[in-house]
């Protein structure tokens, strides 16, 4: 295996996972209360938004050249940076 292709692996997983707490965070969510649920619902948003661009940054990373690969790497740790961001955030938020 390659290291671009155990890179992507690397970040379907945590793509994967991402989206695994977005589903979890959906459904507490569901079990609050209108005004509660509107407090939340913003770092739900932002999670969706990380996840979405990770994807496509993924995305991006699939169709390259080698040549523009480590560029596009690049570009797709900052996503997964974000993302990462995001998950924290939402399960900090949570928590409360």
């Amino acid at each position: 295996m390659s290291l671009r292709e155990a890179y992507k692996q690397k970040a379907v997983a945590e793509l994967e996972l991402a989206h695994a707490r977005l589903v979890e965070f959906k459904a507490k969510a569901k079990s609050l209360t209108a005004d509660t649920h509107l407090k939340y619902a913003k770092h739900v948003d932002e999670l969706e938004h990380g996840i979405e661009s990770a994807k496509a940054r993924l995305k991006e990373l699939g169709e390259a050249g080698e040549d523009a690969w480590e560029k596009v790497k690049e570009g797709m740790e900052s996503a997964l940076g974000t993302l990462r961001e995001a998950v924290r955030n939402t399960t900090e938020k949570f928590k409360e």
